[in-house]
């Protein structure tokens, strides 16, 4: 039988949070979004989301790898180039993060100067 205890119904999904304690950071959204269209070298990523600094980048892209959403390949070249691309489970996060798309197209406003 489910718990409708005052306590229970204020709980926090568990999923939910996970989500978006990743998700939920700067930067998160846009790098996955990018990488839903393709593999992406790191220079083409950066050029692809203004205003993100290298290290940040770095430093979500790293984030994503260890939750396993993003896979870092080496072209030994030359010249050496990194890209990346989605595992499958970064893959799967495509349709939610459409869905969210649609919804903040709805019921937010857009933002001054997007260009969007």
């Amino acid at each position: 039988m489910a718990d409708h205890s005052e306590e229970a119904c204020r709980r926090v999904d568990g999923g939910i949070s996970r989500v978006f304690e990743l998700f939920g950071k700067r930067w998160t959204g846009p790098i996955v979004s990018v990488l839903l269209q393709r593999p992406v070298h790191f220079a083409e990523l950066r050029r692809a989301i203004p205003g993100i600094s290298e290290r940040m980048l770095s430093d979500r892209l790293t984030e994503l790898g260890a939750a396993g959403l993003v896979i870092r390949e080496v072209d030994e070249g030359p010249p050496l180039r990194v890209a990346y691309r989605l595992t499958e489970a970064g893959t799967a996060m495509e349709p939610a993060l459409k869905e969210l798309g649609q919804w903040a197209d709805t019921y937010l406003a857009p933002e001054s100067g997007s260009g969007c």
